[in-house]
């Protein structure tokens, strides 16, 4: 399994943007698929984006597609979450997340079953 570490997280106004990092660890990152999870405080963990270990393939939740960027730098073995135009009902820890060879055709809520390794969080803030 690999290690994963957020960051980037923190407070920000409404209509403003963060972007959050995930750095993996170990040669073989790169054949993992990673996805991004959030969970605002007494809510479920949803599905936020993800994108396939080939980096053919983003899959995005409804509520963020338009807004947020997932994006990789294999040679730095980091993912990345740009958040642009961030509301007040995006605040929530971020979690990424990590698939050996995830190769699904759709991800959502119930992909988190089937990640092989988490990160700690990161907490974004969004104020009105």
């Amino acid at each position: 399994q690999v290690q994963l570490v957020e960051s980037g997280g923190g407070l920000v106004q409404a209509g403003g943007s963060l972007r959050l990092s995930c750095e993996g660890s170990g040669r073989t990152f790169n054949t993992y698929t990673v996805a991004w999870f959030r969970q605002a405080p007494g809510k479920e963990r949803e599905f936020v984006a993800a994108i396939s270990w080939t980096g053919g393939s983003t899959y995005y939740a409804d509520s963020v597609k338009g807004r947020f960027t997932i994006s990789k730098d294999n040679a730095k073995n980091t993912r990345y979450l740009q958040m642009n135009s961030l509301k007040p009902e995006d605040t929530a820890v971020y979690y990424c997340a990590a698939e050996r060879l995830g190769s699904s055709s759709r991800y959502g809520d119930d992909s988190q079953y089937n990640m092989d390794s988490w990160g700690k969080g990161t907490l974004v803030t969004v104020s009105s």
